[in-house]
């Protein structure tokens, strides 16, 4: 059955398509002009107007998204996500319109979501198309994690290896004296690499986010089962139970914060996801929470009180105690716990 794009997604596409359009005239007609130089042209000249091609059509691409409306923009989102367009080709990929989105309506928590669960891709595949020397798609995706995140750890370090790789390419290029057909011809397999496999790294990583959704989903389907099945127990029990007469009782005294949170029994507390970053950095820290575990066992008000190193693990810490879930309390009970984050030795 083939499936029917509504009207403002071909609408949206349709303005994206023609702006992408004028951008490839415009870039075609620099090499019409260009076709006046020697055959064999610098090789850093020839990067560097590939970059101002590239450059051009990302900004016809970006004048196209801010055109679009909210609804456009989250309609073409979720298109992109559900078809593993996450970050690539620009113009047309799950991350810029997310980052369009969160511009256009700041505070929108489905798109900052979203690019938070994007964003260690995306800097993989930064590194990725810096190794295989496409320094293009290297500072385009470079801008988005920047523009998701501009204090995210890895911004730095990209752009230094980026700035060093691309001098090393063009030393490189100097000693072997490669022709403009020459570096045609690499321009073309590093296109088609890169087309290849980030094809295979969205869908690999969406195939994962969809399975992690559906974790997500079935833990929540099993607790809220269990929280009314605890629900109609104590419903039962208190129907069942004789009626007896009430007597003035004195007023319990409240209990320390150690001994209340000694009452604590853990019924379900999944560990952390290890940040990828950190991984491949070997960096290992910890975090110390603090929340509230309410009558019903849940979590809430959850909150860093002391990271080390700071940011690295913070948010990888918060998700997962979100997730913990305690036997009943009589009444709320607010507690810290410290969590450990090392390297697992190969």
């Amino acid at each position: 059955m083939v499936s029917k794009i509504p009207t403002t997604r071909r609408a949206s596409r349709a303005r994206l398509a023609a702006a992408l359009g004028l951008a490839c005239v415009l870039a075609a007609c620099g090499r019409g002009d260009d076709a006046e130089t020697p055959a064999a042209a610098a090789p850093g000249a020839i990067t560097a107007q590939a970059s101002q091609q590239a450059a051009a059509r990302q900004q016809a691409a970006d004048d196209a998204i801010a055109g679009l409306s909210v609804d456009e923009l989250r309609s073409a989102a979720s298109a992109a996500y559900q078809e593993s367009r996450l970050y690539a080709p620009a113009g047309e990929n799950a991350m810029e319109y997310y980052l369009a989105l969160r511009e256009k309506q700041a505070g929108d928590a489905a798109a900052s979501s979203a690019l938070i669960d994007l964003l260690p891709m995306s800097v993989i595949a930064t590194e990725q198309s810096r190794d295989r020397a496409d320094y293009a798609e290297a500072r385009r995706l470079l801008g988005l994690i920047e523009r998701a995140d501009n204090t995210h750890p890895a911004l730095e370090r990209l752009r230094a290896s980026i700035a060093s790789a691309e001098e090393q390419t063009a030393a490189r290029a100097e000693q072997q004296k490669l022709t403009a057909e020459q570096e045609a011809q690499r321009a073309q397999t590093v296109e088609r690499e890169r087309a290849q496999q980030q094809q295979q790294q969205q869908a690999a990583a969406a195939q994962q986010l969809a399975q992690q959704q559906a974790a997500s989903e079935q833990t929540a389907r099993e607790e809220a089962a269990r929280q009314a099945a605890a629900r109609e127990e104590a419903a039962r029990q208190q129907a069942a139970a004789p009626p007896r007469e009430e007597t003035p009782a004195p007023a319990p005294a409240t209990p320390a914060p150690a001994a209340a949170s000694a009452q604590l029994r853990p019924l379900s507390t999944p560990a952390p996801r290890y940040p990828a970053d950190a991984l491949r950095a070997g960096t290992s820290g910890e975090v110390m929470v603090e929340f509230t575990v309410g009558v019903d066992g849940s979590v809430s008000n959850a909150r860093v009180v002391r990271a080390d190193p700071p940011r690295t693990f913070d948010r990888e810490a918060l998700a997962a105690v979100r997730r913990w879930r305690f036997e009943p309390v009589p009444a709320p009970v607010t507690t810290r716990r410290t969590i450990g984050f090392a390297p697992t030795a190969n």
